[in-house]
């Protein structure tokens, strides 16, 4: 299994195809956007950039990566020759449905396609294909080359051949894979979102304000990162999203979203993405700034 094939350039899809292109396999990364393939090429280029700044990565290995790296606007073209393909588009249902009805059609019928959603459910992907058993989630953390975990989601018909083969080849990655079954959320974001969404409710019943709700879980529970700026670097439109798959596949009222996160969405205010959401954020600049909607007068 050495041909990969990355479905979206954008931030995840890029991260995906970098990490795998450093580990030896030719990587195809496919987007409608020219541009943005453009972009996610600079953008891995300055990853490595920075990897070979910090000596973890050699001058040569940083060529290898990107040579390993081939750009594709042609979806056939993309995975005609994929070993494993792995979806990493907007997490939206019907997207990610037509995409492996797609994938079904044109990537070899020995090829195991793989959805890097969030919360969707796979069985409810693998269902519009013909290979359920080789259906499965590779669940990356963001930023991809970094982050070491890899949640591995097997569908009511994955098989077991191909868990076991997507486990071998996360491990190859680096990364430390673990095996979950198909439950909305899954483990991370079923843990990770109701906990967000109530640091937003603490914001908007005035309990505390930004800064110090984040300080609190930083200091107090040893986060790395407050929960509202880790809300800014998913997205506040991902949390939503994620969210109400969580609300709809449970039915409980404990999943439903904050008003003031649908309203901040609306609003178009979604974190790091549009430069402002419970922090501003400048570019070229570390510093923490709280939002001026959330700045206490």
């Amino acid at each position: 299994m050495r041909n990969i094939s990355v479905i979206g350039s954008g931030t995840m899809g890029n991260g995906i195809a970098h990490t795998f292109a450093q580990h030896g396999f030719q990587v195809s990364l496919i987007d409608i956007s020219e541009n943005a393939l453009n972009q996610a090429l600079i953008t891995i280029g300055k990853n490595l950039d920075r990897q070979v700044s910090k000596g973890t990565l050699t001058p040569e290995e940083k060529e290898h990566t990107l040579k390993n790296i081939t750009p594709y606007t042609a979806f056939e073209e993309g995975v005609a020759m994929a070993d494993l393909v792995v979806e990493a588009a907007t997490e939206n249902t019907e997207l990610k449905l037509r995409i492996f009805k797609d994938l079904d059609t044109f990537a070899p019928e020995s090829a195991i396609l793989a959805s890097n959603t969030s919360s969707i459910s796979i069985t409810q992907i693998a269902a519009v294909t013909k290979r359920g058993d080789k259906v499965i989630g590779m669940h990356f953390m963001n930023p991809v080359p970094v982050m070491k975990l890899v949640e591995v989601i097997r569908g009511y018909a994955t098989s077991d051949e191909t868990t076991q083969l997507v486990m071998s080849i996360s491990a190859q990655l680096q990364k430390t894979p673990v095996e979950v079954n198909d439950y909305p959320g899954f483990v991370a974001n079923r843990i990770l979102m109701p906990m967000i969404n109530e640091a937003i409710y603490t914001l908007y019943e005035g309990v505390a304000g930004v800064q110090e709700i984040d300080t609190v879980m930083k200091l107090g529970m040893a986060h790395p990162m407050g929960p509202l700026q880790l809300a800014d670097f998913i997205g506040l439109d991902v949390c939503l999203a994620i969210l109400k798959v969580l609300h709809d596949g449970f039915g409980n009222p404990k999943y439903a979203p904050c008003p003031l996160l649908v309203n901040m969405v609306t609003a178009g205010r979604k974190g790091v993405k549009t430069g402002e959401g419970f922090y501003q954020y400048t570019a070229g600049s570390k510093d923490i700034v709280v939002s001026d909607k959330f700045k206490k007068s």
